[in-house]
């Protein structure tokens, strides 16, 4: 049995793209997932299908809408997972805004203003927003509750924009001082950073360009690697640090549905 059986998860943004990943990987291991977003039904892509396939996994999906840029439905989500379960074990803020159109390329100056709040709103402050209202939740159940912020090596040199940047690298310098914070706590918090994952946007904009997505890490091995450092005894040692999904896939032996382990980003400086 795996040592995540039965531990309460919540996965924001999990309709779709890294946060389903994350959330059927812990599915796989027994978890009791909460997952959040704004898309609903029976199509493929929204929090109801993820929680059936948490559930088919073998854990126990719940879908709870929230539109995460409207504090009060972040505190709603909270209210409502706290009267049914009454702690939270695992938190991890995944959500996140693509701007429409994409801010890839260009300067600042060529976006509108409203993509800083795409980015950074929805995938910073949101997280500071949900850890809020979640930190008596991971107090609850006793020390060993953990935080997980999923970020990208944008936080450390440039990607799609400066926005963007801006978001990751407060995200990052957030977690980390967040650790500090909870210590005293036992909870630990970290980063993670995934590759370059095929999500399903991905895939989409890559279909229409002939792009080869052969070397990219699938939201899976993403979320299977997340499950494994969750389940690692030594999270208080790593709170506070980014953790490399390629790190954590060699360190934990992970591959993913295909019996694949995609390279990561080249670091730069190493």
């Amino acid at each position: 049995m795996s040592s995540l059986s039965g531990k309460i998860a919540v996965v924001t943004g999990a309709s779709r793209g890294i946060g389903k990943g994350i959330a059927l990987a812990l599915g796989e291991q027994g978890c009791e997932v909460y997952v959040t977003g704004r898309t609903t039904g029976e199509s493929e892509r929204t929090i109801d299908t993820t929680a059936k396939l948490v559930i088919e996994a073998g854990g126990s999906g719940h879908a709870i809408r929230c539109d995460h840029g409207i504090d009060s439905e972040i505190e709603a989500l909270f209210a409502q997972i706290g009267e049914s379960a009454g702690r939270i074990d695992i938190l991890v803020n995944n959500v996140y805004k693509i701007p429409d159109p994409p801010a890839w390329g260009g300067g600042f100056w060529d976006h509108p203003i409203q993509i800083w709040d795409d980015q950074v709103g929805i995938g910073l402050r949101a997280h500071y927003v949900a850890s809020w209202h979640a930190a008596p939740l991971l107090f609850a159940g006793g020390p060993g509750a953990v935080v997980l912020n999923v970020s990208s090596p944008g936080g450390q040199s440039y990607h799609f924009s400066s926005s963007y940047g801006a978001g990751k690298a407060g995200l990052d310098r957030l977690t980390a001082d967040m650790a500090i914070e909870l210590e005293p706590r036992g909870v630990a918090a970290m980063v993670l950073y995934p590759g370059s994952v095929a999500t399903e946007f991905i895939q989409d904009f890559a279909e229409e360009r002939g792009t080869d997505l052969s070397q990219s890490q699938t939201p899976l091995f993403v979320g299977r690697t997340a499950a494994a450092l969750l389940a690692a005894e030594d999270l208080m040692s790593r709170s506070g640090k980014i953790q490399w999904v390629e790190d954590l896939a060699e360190e934990f032996d992970i591959f993913d549905e295909h019996g694949n382990r995609p390279p990561g980003y080249a670091r730069r400086g190493e």
